[in-house]
């Protein structure tokens, strides 16, 4: 009897579901707990790179404080794309940045997301340098946690860009993970960064890692600190790579929670 008691005790034990932070501690969350546009103190709009299709010939114009674009309603944060005319533009979506209110050197980083989709879209959870140290892009880095072509869209994909490993030379590490309800279930997508690697997840389920060679900043840029972005493209060199069909709209990418934690 005693020793089928101890067998339920381990085996409730092993059927918990571990901390997902582990030794990791919470120093920046937004559970979208409200109603509106999303917390100024948080999030700011980026739209400095709409004339030029942010460098990815991508056809949507990013609007700032447009609840069509970006809200914030039944503990939900939806970032929404839309099929229409402005500022010259054929579609209107939101990128939404914690840049100068959520910056950070190492740390865990959850999202926990329901994706849109539909041939055109392109939503995406990454990451980008404060302070361009060690210059423009790709040479400060740029961490990909979760990226999703409305054409292939049962598969996620993180990417690694830095000065020697980039897209543009063709010489990007990544890798792919088949995640099929990605538009029906949330999902959470999440990143570990520590100075000799960082990995990247999709519900605890490791499936990419990036090491630091110690060769110096051309390989591994990531000792500096870095904000998260959070958006929802329409077209450009991939996410257009088999056109746009202009009846899925409007699509959204709704966000749950976000959650930041570092090392106690």
């Amino acid at each position: 009897m005693k020793n089928i008691f101890l067998l339920l005790i381990v085996a409730l034990f092993v059927g918990c579901k571990p901390n997902p932070a582990g030794n990791y501690q919470l120093v920046w969350a937004d559970e979208f707990d409200y109603t509106g546009l999303p917390d100024s103190s948080k999030w700011s709009y980026d739209t400095v790179g709409n004339a030029s299709g942010w460098g990815n010939n991508e056809l949507q114009y990013y609007t700032s404080g447009r609840t069509e674009n970006a809200r914030v309603e039944n503990g939900l944060l939806i970032l929404t794309a839309l099929r229409e005319e402005m500022a010259g533009r054929s579609y209107t979506s939101a990128r939404l940045i914690t840049k100068g209110k959520g910056d950070w050197l190492y740390g865990r980083v959850e999202v926990r997301a329901l994706l849109p989709t539909g041939r055109g879209i392109w939503p995406a959870i990454w990451m980008l340098p404060t302070d361009w140290e060690y210059g423009g892009w790709p040479d400060s880095g740029e961490i990909d946690i979760m990226e999703n072509v409305g054409f292939d869209p049962d598969t996620i994909v993180a990417s690694a860009h830095t000065k020697t490993y980039n897209h543009v030379a063709g010489t990007q590490k990544n890798a792919k993970i088949f995640v099929p309800d990605c538009s029906d279930t949330f999902h959470v997508y999440a990143l570990e960064w520590e100075p000799q690697e960082y990995r990247v997840y999709v519900d605890d389920k490791h499936y990419f890692t990036f090491r630091n060679e110690g060769t110096g900043p051309g390989e591994w840029p990531f000792d500096k600190r870095f904000h998260l972005l959070l958006n929802v493209a329409v077209g450009g060199n991939w996410g257009g790579q088999q056109g746009i069909n202009d009846t899925i709209f409007p699509q959204s990418m709704q966000v749950d929670y976000v959650r930041v934690y570092q090392k106690k």
